[in-house]
C-alpha cells in the first residue's frame, strides 16, 4: 500500500516559515505583504475558495484585499479595478479567482495584471521566465506539487513523467516543472488514444483532467508515484438514502492506493499545497518590492 503524501502537513510547515519572513522584515518593510483576491459573480465554489484564502493570509500575516464585483461587470470595469490594484503600493500580488462569468476574456484580464503582482504565476511574462527557468512566482499548484514531491523525497531526475491534461493553470506548468527538473515528460489530453497504455509507462503521474475517478488501478504501473489534483462532490452511494455527497478526485483512489507507491488524498493532498505557494508568490513579491532579501527560491521551481 502506498503512503498517502501529506499536503496540510507541509502547507503548515510552510505557513510557518512565511510567518517568520514576516516578522524578521515587517519592520524593515514597513507594511505587510498584501494580496488582493477579485472575485467575480456568485460561483459558490468560488465563494469557499476566496474565504479559504482569506484565512491563510490572517495566518499568517498577509493583508487581503477581496473585491467581490456582481456577475455584469463588464471587461472594461474589471480591468478598471484591476489598474486600481496595479497602482497600490500596499498591494504585493493580485489573484483573479477563476473560472470567471460567460462574456469576460480570460485572457484579457489575465494579462491586465501587472507582471510584478501576478500572484498566480498566469501572466505571460511570467510563463515565459518558466519556460526559460528565470525566476518569477510560479502557478501555484504545480509549483505545491514540486514541493510535495521534494519533500517526500521522490526523485523527478531521470523518470518517466506523464501529465494528465493540458490547461495553463496546471497540466501545462507541470510539465514544465518536471522537465526543467529532468524528468522526461509525455503530455495527455482529451484528444489521447490508448490513455491507458501512455499513463501505465509513467513512474510519475499528475492528473489534472477535470474527470472524478477517471484514473483506475488499469491506468497505473506498480510503485508508481501518484499526484491527484482533481476535487469533485459526487454522490456516495454507500449511504442508504443515495442523497449524501463525497469528495473525490480524478484518481479512484481506493482502486489505485495498493499498488503505487506514494498517492495524494483528496482531500488533503494537493489543495493546501496551491493556497501555501499563492502565500509564497505574495511574500516573494513583497520581497522584491521593499528591497528585502529573496529567501524562498528553493520553494520555486
Amino acid at each position: 500500500m502506498g503512503i498517502k503524501i501529506d499536503g496540510k502537513a507541509l502547507a503548515k510547515d510552510i505557513e510557518q516559515r512565511l510567518v517568520h519572513e514576516i516578522d524578521v522584515e515587517i519592520d524593515h518593510a514597513g507594511r505587510p505583504p498584501g494580496l488582493a483576491v477579485i472575485r467575480v459573480g456568485d460561483d459558490p465554489a468560488s465563494g469557499v475558495y476566496v474565504r479559504n484564502k482569506e484565512k491563510a493570509c490572517s495566518r499568517i500575516g498577509v493583508k487581503s484585499f477581496v473585491l467581490h464585483l456582481d456577475k455584469k461587470t463588464t471587461i472594461d470595469q474589471l480591468i478598471s479595478e484591476i489598474d486600481l490594484l496595479n497602482q497600490n503600493q500596499n498591494v504585493d500580488g493580485i489573484l483573479i479567482q477563476l473560472p470567471l462569468p460567460a462574456g469576460l476574456n480570460e485572457d484579457l484580464v489575465l494579462k491586465a495584471i501587472s507582471p510584478s503582482k501576478d500572484a498566480d504565476g498566469l501572466h505571460p511574462l511570467n510563463l515565459g521566465k518558466l519556460l526559460k527557468g528565470e525566476i518569477g512566482p510560479r502557478s501555484c499548484t504545480p509549483a505545491g506539487i514540486m514541493a510535495l514531491l521534494s519533500s517526500n523525497e521522490i526523485t523527478i531526475e531521470g523518470k518517466r513523467a506523464v501529465v494528465v491534461g493540458r490547461s495553463i493553470l496546471v497540466g501545462k506548468p507541470m510539465a514544465i516543472m518536471l522537465q526543467e527538473a529532468n524528468a522526461t515528460v509525455s503530455v495527455a489530453h482529451s484528444r489521447t488514444k490508448n490513455l491507458i497504455e501512455l499513463t501505465s509507462q509513467a513512474e510519475i503521474l499528475v492528473v489534472a483532467a477535470g474527470k472524478p475517478n477517471l484514473i483506475t488501478d488499469k491506468h497505473v504501473r506498480n510503485n508508481a508515484v501518484v499526484i491527484d489534483v482533481g476535487i469533485h462532490r459526487v454522490k456516495n452511494h454507500l449511504m442508504e438514502n443515495q442523497s449524501g455527497t463525497k469528495l473525490c478526485g480524478d484518481v479512484d483512489f481506493e482502486k489505485v492506493e495498493s499498488k503505487v507507491s506514494a498517492i495524494t488524498p483528496v482531500p488533503g493532498g494537493v489543495g493546501p499545497m496551491t493556497v501555501s505557494m499563492l502565500l509564497v508568490n505574495t511574500v516573494s513579491l513583497w520581497q522584491e518590492h521593499c528591497g528585502l532579501s529573496f529567501t524562498l527560491s528553493d520553494l520555486l521551481p
